[in-house]
């Protein structure tokens, strides 16, 4: 693809995008009517993902999904790797998300109950991201630039392990889960189960027994047992 052209119009009818030299970013134009195939673009790659895995997706799958020639691909992405890697970020929901009001919990209704919701969002996102992170390990230099990608943006799943850990250790300050439960190992433990759930559901093509919200309670009850009150009077 020639690098020096500052702009071109796109193969499919109807997209006018430009290329900055500099940054090499695409933008579609302001202009009424003009829709970006973009996000078509990537829902298709996810698609052809889920059915062919990673390596198994070529940039031909991808154009025919869409309905444009593969030509068109590349006025938007530089190449498959950089397709591909917009895909998985774009695709990927952030983890953190199911943990935002899990901070805000503390003190606040049952310490187990609210470890419940959260991890119900958790597993969630293990069932759809478990499929597009296990295809990496196929390709390396989309392995490569994902890890990187998420080092730039300052993210990770290290980080939503500590929120977890961090809301265990709250609560047990407040003296609503024991506290001779080591928050960390126990944050280990909680988000471990979540994604061996979600792999051997998509290893074996099905859901297993018992389902996961009644596992996740009594996992709970296990590894961040509530403090008997009755005891401590």
């Amino acid at each position: 693809m020639p690098q020096g052209t500052a702009s071109r119009t796109d193969e499919c009818p109807g997209v006018t995008v430009r290329r900055e030299r500099s940054r090499q970013v695409v933008r579609t134009k302001d202009i009424p009517g003009k829709v970006n195939r973009r996000k078509e673009i990537l829902k298709a790659a996810e698609k052809l993902m889920l059915r062919h895995g990673l390596s198994g997706v070529t940039t031909r799958q991808i154009s025919q999904e869409v309905g444009c020639s593969e030509g068109t691909l590349y006025v938007h992405y530089d190449s498959r790797l950089d397709l591909l890697l917009a895909m998985l970020e774009e695709s990927l929901p952030e983890m953190l998300g199911p943990l935002q009001t899990l901070q805000q919990r503390v003190g606040l209704g049952s310490a187990q109950a609210n470890l419940a919701v959260a991890l119900g969002g958790i597993y969630r996102f293990h069932q759809r991201a478990t499929p597009l992170a296990a295809g990496l390990f196929a390709e390396p230099a989309l392995l490569a630039a994902y890890r990187a990608s998420l080092a730039r943006q300052g993210k990770g799943p290290h980080l939503s392990m500590k929120v977890l850990q961090n809301y265990i250790a709250a609560e047990q300050r407040l003296g609503r889960i024991d506290q001779r439960l080591d928050p960390k190992l126990a944050a280990y433990l909680l988000m471990s189960a979540s994604f061996f759930r979600a792999f051997s559901e998509q290893f074996f093509g099905g859901p297993m027994v018992p389902t996961w919200s009644k596992l996740i309670k009594q996992l709970i009850a296990s590894i961040a047992p509530a403090v008997d009150m009755s005891s401590q009077q």
